[in-house]
């Protein structure tokens, strides 16, 4: 029985691996198709998708979403990996159901429709199973184990709240995201790209949870996604609206808080390889 008592010893179950495993196919096919050629591919996708930048903005989420679930494939300690599931069932359930929402706009007669509802049903669900039952296993932070300093812990958590109500002004409000957004977005992708910003959520973790070993990953993959849209931003700049005040605070946004990231990151993969102080 799931209410019985369990050995907090952070251990990562076989569900959580093998659902893991399932997930990364789909996500390495999606980036394949959306980020390479964004402009050429549309045709291969669950629907014509007319922005380059939105299909790479999506394509990135996809690419770090396949390196968190192959490192949490390979874990052992639940702990380092616990932070990415909360979001990713977020993002399912936005994808999921905007789906809904907007049947009409999809290709229903594409493989990659299909591909796209199954994935997207089930997922949310799933994920959420998997994160309940081996969220047991939990344990705390040991004595003198590096954390995130407590000013950049608020600053990150501060980054993920942004993130989520930026996040819920795309998905409940596309009309208007579309009339100030940095780039060209429909009724369709205004959510969608609302869910990205959403995985966003796993920053807030940070108010409660700054042992560095439980960020490392959640960092690496923001790095991830960061490059890639910096990149997607460079490729598709002719679509950009530089009389938007949020272009410019996106293109600024993402460089700062990819170069910022990777200097918090160094620093503390440097106190992690110091020898552990116990308190006496």
């Amino acid at each position: 029985m799931d209410d019985a008592p369990v050995p907090r010893d952070d251990r990562v179950l076989r569900l959580t691996s093998g659902v893991s495993w399932a997930i990364v196919p789909f996500l390495l096919l999606a980036f394949a198709v959306l980020y390479p050629d964004p402009a050429g591919t549309r045709h291969l996708f669950a629907w014509d998708i007319a922005s380059r930048m939105t299909a790479m903005t999506l394509a990135s989420a996809y690419l770090g979403g396949a390196y968190y679930f192959v490192r949490a494939g390979l874990a052992r300690r639940w702990h380092t990996i616990k932070a990415g599931f909360p979001p990713v069932a977020l993002f399912a359930t936005i994808l999921g159901v905007t789906t809904f929402v907007r049947w009409d706009t999809f290709a229903h007669g594409r493989v990659a429709f299909w591909l796209w509802v199954l994935l997207y049903v089930v997922a949310p669900f799933l994920i959420a199973v998997v994160w309940w039952r081996n969220r047991r296993f939990d344990v705390p932070a040991a004595p003198g184990e590096p954390v995130l300093p407590e000013a950049a812990a608020l600053f990150i958590g501060a980054v993920g709240v942004l993130a989520v109500v930026t996040g819920g002004v795309l998905v409940l409000f596309p009309r208007y995201a579309a009339s100030v957004w940095p780039w060209p977005l429909t009724p369709l992708t205004s959510p969608v790209m609302g869910a990205v910003l959403c995985l966003g959520s796993a920053a807030t973790g940070a108010f409660v949870e700054r042992r560095w070993s439980s960020a490392r990953l959640p960092f690496q993959v923001a790095g991830v996604m960061l490059a890639l849209m910096v990149v997607a931003a460079f490729r598709a700049r002719d679509e950009w609206r530089g009389d938007r005040p949020l272009s410019w605070l996106f293109a600024v946004g993402f460089v700062a808080t990819l170069v910022l990231g990777a200097a918090l990151y160094l620093r503390m993969e440097r106190v992690s390889r110091q020898p552990v102080e116990v308190p006496a």
